[in-house]
């Protein structure tokens, strides 16, 4: 039985050349591509040409949402369906509802700032095949990697690898999925 190709995978000793191999994997339109860092190299989403996240949109529209839906509950809860007169106050006292809509808001924001993160992360994720590389667990201590995908437009199997090494990589190998 063969494998299927998850994709291919490429070592570097360090964060300049990882960083130019960004730069060069980018400027070649691969675009199912990742890299794997031990520590954060400042710069390195720019290097990959990765564009702003979604995820305030996200943020921003289900707490407007929240707010929307806490005022509107308790517009209706104390201005239509039971209306009572209270200290001469008008049935929707808006100043009143100034706390629950703020939490509202802030609750239904927090929810999905992590369900958004994990959308967009496409998490939770069991096993990735990149863990079954010898090498890649070396990614959390001292070494640097590119990764390339199969699903990739750009990939070929004989010509990515080589690409990779044309780059500077210290090894390179194909990863089954």
């Amino acid at each position: 039985m063969s494998n299927k190709t998850f994709g291919v995978l490429a070592e570097f000793d360090t964060p300049a050349s990882v960083f130019e191999a960004c730069e060069k994997v980018r400027d070649a339109k691969f675009s199912r591509w990742d890299s794997h860092t031990p520590f954060p190299v400042h710069g390195l989403e720019f290097a990959m040409g990765m564009g702003r996240s979604r995820l305030p949109i996200f943020v921003f529209a289900c707490g407007i949402s929240g707010a929307s839906g806490a005022m509107l509950l308790q517009w209706w809860t104390s201005a239509v369906d039971y209306p009572m007169i209270i200290a001469a106050k008008p049935f929707f006292s808006w100043q009143a509802f100034i706390p629950v809509t703020f939490e509202a808001m802030v609750l239904f924001s927090a929810v999905s700032a992590v369900l958004g993160m994990l959308f967009l992360n496409r998490l939770p994720r069991w096993h990735h095949p990149l863990l079954t590389s010898e090498r890649f667990k070396s990614a959390s201590d001292h070494k640097f990697f590119i990764s390339i995908e199969a699903s990739d437009p750009q990939f070929d199997p004989e010509k990515t690898p080589e690409f990779l090494h044309s780059l500077g990589a210290t090894y390179v190998e194909l990863v089954e999925d």
